[in-house]
């Protein structure tokens, strides 16, 4: 994978200085809002998609091996 959570925060931090800067005019200040709008939106379900997978581990770390058929993407699911 190309993109880590690190990589996200520097987006969101950069897309914050782009929103600050005080010489934009007013076009330029509705496109960087569409913009952050959009990253909000990505950024959302990129840390969704992150979140279930730190609970998928939780449930694994607690439960063991029991729990690998009722999640399919890090254990093997039973017929």
């Amino acid at each position: 994978m190309k993109n880590k959570l690190s990589d996200l925060n520097d987006h969101l931090f950069a897309q914050l200085e782009r929103l600050s800067d005080e010489d934009l005019n007013s076009d330029d200040i509705e496109r960087e809002v569409k913009r952050a709008d959009a990253l909000v939106g990505i950024s959302d379900q990129v840390l969704r998609v992150a979140d279930t997978g730190l609970k998928a581990a939780k449930l694994f770390a607690e439960h063991g091996d029991a729990v690998l058929p009722h999640l399919p993407q890090i254990g093997k699911k039973e017929d």
